[in-house]
């Protein structure tokens, strides 16, 4: 056993003994901390959406074929050069796959950005100056949430008509009560905390208050909801390609793509409706991983 040495002074240095570990970390260093689990599932989310993005931006200039154009072998098999094979009007699956992405992804980006926006400015409003802007507000959102979701949004497409924008615009509109909720009560949570009863002791006005100081604060939890509920857009906009109420007849969509095929699934042509449902399921998958990565990242309670 090693002896401890002495100081001058005659006492022993306990950085030399094997009593406590040895030489002492010096104060105030950071400790290693873990990676939350959610981090792999975080860079597999946005690694997926950014192959989206990339698709989106590539059909604009390329594509195998034409995904408008009509006349080709009909029902081939994925292969080549059809590498997802053609439905039964000869068009090419995979280029009708790639031209497919932009709009959804245009939609789905779209409609829950102008949801975000004006969510959160409502809920802003509703959640700080509250008596007659909160009662209000709120009455109208109770009122709208009476309706099915997919059924007022298929009941307002049918009633203005198809298109990229009506589409954007419905589904933002039917996106908005959720992110005004939320930003309702992040504000409600927080217009009572130290920073903001400081910002109206130096006299602040009310919406400083409210946009510069309490918003900022809250605006974790409406990332991580946006995630999220951008995967309930996709979904809703397959449902109403899907339903046929969605874009013009003829655009690429992945939910028209899947209905115009889902008879050949019984009769053995199952490429036309398994490679766009595919991609549904892919943009939605790294969706909710990026949602959940974003939780963990804002929530304190979530990591461990």
């Amino acid at each position: 056993m090693t002896t401890p040495t002495r100081s001058a002074a005659g006492v022993a240095d306990p950085s030399e003994s094997g009593v406590g570990g040895g030489t002492a970390s010096p104060v105030g260093k950071r400790r290693w901390r873990p990676r939350p689990t959610g981090a792999l599932g975080f860079r597999i989310g946005v690694g997926l959406l950014v192959c989206y993005l990339l698709v989106a931006v590539t059909s604009y200039f390329w594509t195998p074929f034409d995904p408008l154009g009509v006349g080709g072998d009909v029902l081939v098999k994925p292969g080549m050069p059809y590498l997802f094979g053609t439905d039964r009007l000869g068009e090419d699956v995979f280029s009708r796959t790639m031209a497919a992405t932009r709009y959804d992804l245009l939609i789905t980006v779209a409609s829950v950005c102008l949801a975000l926006v004006l969510g959160t400015v409502l809920g802003t409003i509703g959640g700080y100056y509250g008596k007659f802007w909160d009662g209000a507000i709120m009455r109208a959102i109770e009122t709208f949430n009476a309706f099915p979701t997919l059924l007022f949004a298929m009941l307002i497409v049918s009633a203005v008509g198809p298109g990229i924008l009506n589409i954007i615009v419905v589904l933002a509109f039917v996106g908005l009560p959720s992110y005004l909720r939320l930003a309702r009560a992040e504000v409600l949570s927080r217009k009572t905390w130290q920073f903001a009863e400081a910002a109206r002791m130096v006299g602040c006005r009310s919406w400083r208050i409210a946009f510069r100081h309490l918003l900022p604060n809250s605006i974790g939890p409406l990332l991580a909801f946006t995630a999220v509920n951008a995967a309930w857009v996709a979904l809703i906009t397959a449902s109403l390609g899907y339903l046929g109420i969605g874009l013009q007849p003829g655009v690429p969509e992945w939910g028209s793509m899947i209905a115009n095929g889902q008879d050949g699934i019984i009769t053995g042509q199952w490429w036309v409706s398994f490679f766009p449902g595919m991609a549904i399921l892919g943009m939605t998958g790294s969706l909710y991983l990026l949602g959940d990565g974003l939780g963990d990242r804002f929530d304190p309670r979530r990591r461990r």
